[in-house]
């Protein structure tokens, strides 16, 4: 076959062609921002459409620091640049050098509009959110059958907690009939009843993501009894149903994490918490061992059996301390009477007699001290250290 080329081949002729057109290389487009998105590369990426068609949009972050426009959903602008082919992808697409605001498209003027009147009616306010509750047993889901949304829910789930309940009631959630869809099946699914329910798609453009701002959904989010997550697109987009429900996530897969508690999480709780009861248990059980011991050592304190040990002992002790002083008091005086003894026995006239002399004493018995008191042929008595003998005085010298 002649004429063959490579993929490759094609898309750089095409190129190569762009790059020939004088007015592609230099063009100005004007139309509504829709999908944008702020790289953290710094490069914004987005779309500008018209009543009829779309074209996708790049501004490098070299152009983006000299241009002082920040775009948001819905803003009308013209967009200066360049028109290539991006050839990995086979895509053309506008290289936007310069941009100029000029408005705010129509559908971002109805939503503006919308979520005013829906604020002004309370169907915004935080009394009327109901809590999510922490441990769910079933999750209804609002979203479309084949969607990727469903497939993100059903993924963060089985991984989360595998044991909840997934209740899908299909959804349309683009184009003509969508938002009737939308609010009949969280009807359908408030009416069959679970513990929370996600509403949500995956991202897309302002119209893409339009019958979540229809106020027919929004009137059956407020109604609905269970409590609703919504998860509709990226996390930059935001949509009246955001507002309404009782929680908003920033895509599916977050919603999924938000309402489904992870087990292996809930493990890790309940075995720390285990462990700081068995702790707490063992601080309680050591304290209460010591009371019992306080309280036992002073019940055998104050028993009466040991109250009068106690007193039996103290009457030994001081007993024995009574003994004591009166054995020493007894060792004293028998001191002093040895030392009195020693002084009387000193003084004694017997002690006299062992030296050779003798006591005189008359017949009467009183002692005769002096010579001249003496008669002759009186009688006296004479008491030697051994013994006594009688005598005459038959001579008295004086």
């Amino acid at each position: 076959m002649a004429g063959v080329y490579s993929v490759t081949q094609v898309n750089a002729y095409i190129r190569h062609m762009f790059e020939q057109d004088f007015v592609l290389n230099r063009i100005s487009v004007r139309g509504e921002v829709s999908n944008c998105k702020y790289h953290s590369s710094g490069h914004l990426y987005f779309t500008l459409k018209d009543a009829t068609g779309t074209i996708a949009c790049v501004m490098f972050a070299s152009d983006r620091k000299h241009s002082d426009v920040r775009i948001s959903e819905g803003m009308q602008i013209v967009a200066e640049g360049s028109i290539r082919i991006y050839e990995r992808d086979g895509k053309y697409q506008l290289y936007v050098r310069r941009m100029v605001k000029e408005g705010t498209g129509a559908l971002y003027l109805v939503f503006e509009q919308r979520k005013r009147e829906l604020e002004e009616m309370g169907m915004f306010a935080a009394e009327y959110k109901k809590p999510i509750p922490r441990f769910v047993k079933s999750v209804g889901v609002v979203t479309a059958a084949t969607g990727a949304a469903i497939h993100d829910i059903i993924n963060i789930t089985s991984r989360r907690n595998p044991y909840v309940q997934l209740i899908l009631c299909p959804a349309k959630v683009q184009g003509e009939g969508a938002a009737e869809s939308i609010a009949a099946a969280i009807e359908r699914l408030d009416a069959f009843g679970t513990d929370c329910m996600i509403v949500g798609r995956g991202g897309g453009s302002i119209e893409d993501l339009w019958a979540f701002n229809e106020e027919v959904v929004a009137r059956a989010i407020f109604a609905c009894d269970t409590p609703v997550i919504s998860a509709v697109g990226h996390e930059t987009d935001f949509t009246i149903a955001d507002f309404v429900a009782d929680l908003r996530a920033p895509t599916p897969s977050a919603a999924a994490e938000l309402a489904v508690y992870d087990i292996n999480r809930l493990d890790e709780e309940l075995l720390a918490r285990s462990e700081q009861l068995e702790r707490l248990m063992s601080l309680k059980l050591e304290a209460v061992r010591h009371e019992l011991e306080r309280c036992s050592l002073k019940l055998k304190n104050s028993h009466p059996g040991a109250r009068l040990e106690r007193e039996r002992n103290e009457a030994a002790r001081l007993a024995e301390r009574l003994r004591m002083l009166m054995r020493q008091a007894l060792l004293d005086r028998k001191h002093r009477l040895e030392l009195a003894a020693g002084r009387l026995s000193a003084l004694s006239p017997l002690q006299r007699l062992q030296g050779g002399y003798a006591f005189v004493t008359d017949a009467d018995g009183k002692p005769v001290d002096k010579a001249a008191a003496l008669r002759e042929d009186e009688f006296l008595k004479l008491r030697f250290a051994d013994g006594s003998a009688g005598v005459k005085v038959s001579e008295v010298y004086v």
